[in-house]
């Protein structure tokens, strides 16, 4: 059922040009409730909270995936590499936890924190905390962790908590869909909420002189049972599968088919939460098991329920360099 109405509202908002229209009345509804919402956070009605460090955000403002993921984790890499020691806050979004925030450590599992919050962790090697209040996460990782700059996951529209930076990531294929806000568009706020942000990153091709493209890459698979690595060109003369329950698996399966494999796709909500039955397909049609191929941050779900055909595909993102400078020296400039 939920599989079914995710696809039917990114239809409606990336393909549909008359259901969105209809629906408008409510996308300006919404839209004055979140101009309504950041209003009673300047003028103090909603109390906003000051760390003693910089923070930066992250966030996107669609719905759905814009490669949003890859940036934190590369940009936490990058920090590392100029001398800082950054943190990590996320929503921990899709855990099941009981009680909030919690600490991102070796026992944390996709079912309590979510699978973005643990695959975020294990590659950036950074402390990391979650919870719905970002705030309360981030002062339990200033209580846990010695950091000299947060990163937050998402949260552009999580007021309460100042930030010193704001980074917004566009989907270069999709932007902004029918340009409404939800439920008539996938817009979480109106457009022009870009003209007060400090970058916008763009996952493909640019198309305005104040943003900066970025590159999604993946070149190996590796196998979720032995660790094996392979190149994906590895995989050209097989009949293979692909799912993704990410915010846009469209392009998951174009970076497959950029490499050259012939997939089967399956396409599921974002964060879905996967039975055996769901990443097993019919191998009567081969002699030997047809490799299945997923995202990385499926993969941290899939784990236990993987056979010997299931392989992960990490990405890497790669900004480009003008963007590194300027954040860099933007951010040196708080420190001073």
């Amino acid at each position: 059922m939920k599989k079914n109405l995710t696809r039917w509202m990114v239809d409606v908002w990336y393909k549909d040009p008359f259901i969105g229209v209809f629906l408008m009345p409510l996308g300006f509804l919404f839209s004055d409730v979140v101009k309504f919402r950041k209003f009673l956070y300047r003028v103090g009605v909603l109390k906003t909270h000051t760390l003693p460090v910089p923070v930066i955000v992250i966030g996107n403002i669609t719905v759905g995936g814009t490669g949003k993921t890859p940036l934190i984790i590369w940009l936490a890499q990058f920090l590392k590499e100029q001398g800082y020691k950054p943190g990590i806050i996320s929503r921990g979004y899709g855990g099941l936890a009981e009680i909030w925030p919690q600490w991102i450590d070796a026992n944390s599992t996709a079912e309590q924190v979510g699978d973005e919050a643990i695959l975020i962790a294990r590659q950036t090697g950074c402390p990391m905390a979650v919870g719905p209040l970002r705030v309360d996460a981030a002062k339990l990782l200033l209580k846990q962790a010695e950091c000299d700059v947060i990163l937050s996951d998402d949260g552009l529209q999580h007021y309460a908590l100042i930030r010193d930076i704001e980074i917004a990531v566009i989907d270069g294929e999709r932007r902004f869909g029918n340009s409404f806000c939800l439920p008539a568009g996938p817009l979480r706020e109106p457009i022009e909420r870009l003209r007060s942000v400090d970058f916008i990153v763009v996952n493909g091709e640019k198309s305005e002189d104040n943003e900066y493209s970025m590159r999604i890459t993946g070149t190996i698979a590796i196998n979720l049972l032995t660790g094996e690595q392979k190149p994906l060109q590895e995989f050209n003369s097989f009949q293979c599968h692909a799912f993704a329950g990410i915010g846009n698996p469209e392009r998951f399966f174009k970076l497959l088919a950029s490499a050259g494999l012939l997939c089967q796709t399956h396409s599921f909500p974002d964060h879905y939460r996967f039975e055996r039955k769901d990443i097993s397909f019919s191998k009567a049609i081969v002699k030997q098991p047809a490799p299945v191929f997923m995202t990385e941050k499926d993969a941290v779900k899939c784990r236990a329920i993987a056979d010997s055909e299931h392989w992960y595909v990490p990405v890497t993102a790669i900004p480009e360099a003008g963007f590194a400078a300027l954040l860099l020296e933007k951010l040196n400039h708080l420190g001073s």
